[in-house]
């Protein structure tokens, strides 16, 4: 999980609190304060009727994290004696901003490499190739004479496939081996 219930109250509270005043910060953490207690009681009756949430031990841990968030918003104000909440005032907010933008990008690139790879995995053909016998034995003898193995050979041949205008495929003929730059292609 990349964003934990933590993550989302600071990154929420630090959009809803720009511009607010005191009074208005402190509305907040009363509301949180509710809305925990709240949660809670729903967490502990034994019928619940989960109006809440599909999940509500998600939501009451959602909840927890906003009134931790309100609350350091509201000392924030007490501390600096601002009148209003400028979050780019806020080292602690903008701190963790930059953490939490730097867990994206950082998620952003892993998945963006992993689709590439998906990508060139798609791109990749696997194929089973069934041999007569006479042309199966011909094919793992040039394949021992090289010291490969019958996978390796067909992977230099496919290499070396080419199709013409007409849509002919041909190979040039040519001798399977350990050549720098020849294995590379499987």
């Amino acid at each position: 999980m990349i964003w934990t219930p933590e993550d989302v109250a600071r990154d929420q509270v630090r959009r809803q609190a720009e511009g607010l005043a005191v009074r208005q910060v402190d509305q907040a953490v009363d509301t949180a304060v509710v809305r925990v207690r709240e949660t809670r009681e729903e967490l502990r009756s034994p019928v619940s009727a989960r109006e809440f949430a599909p999940d509500p031990e998600e939501l009451a841990d959602r909840w927890a994290a906003l009134l931790t968030e309100w609350r350091r918003v509201a000392a924030h104000l007490a501390a600096s004696g601002a009148g209003l909440y400028d979050g780019d005032q806020d080292e602690t907010g903008c701190a963790w901003a930059r953490e939490r933008e730097e867990r994206r990008a950082t998620a952003l690139r892993t998945h963006a490499a992993w689709m590439e790879r998906r990508r060139e995995e798609q791109d990749e053909l696997r194929a089973e190739l069934r041999l007569s016998t006479a042309a199966g034995r011909r094919f793992r003898a040039a394949a021992t004479r090289a010291g490969l193995t019958p996978d390796e050979v067909l992977a230099q041949l496919a290499g070396r496939v080419t199709v013409d205008d007409d849509g002919a495929v041909s190979v040039a003929p040519f001798t399977p081996g350990r050549t720098a730059g020849l294995n590379e292609e499987r």
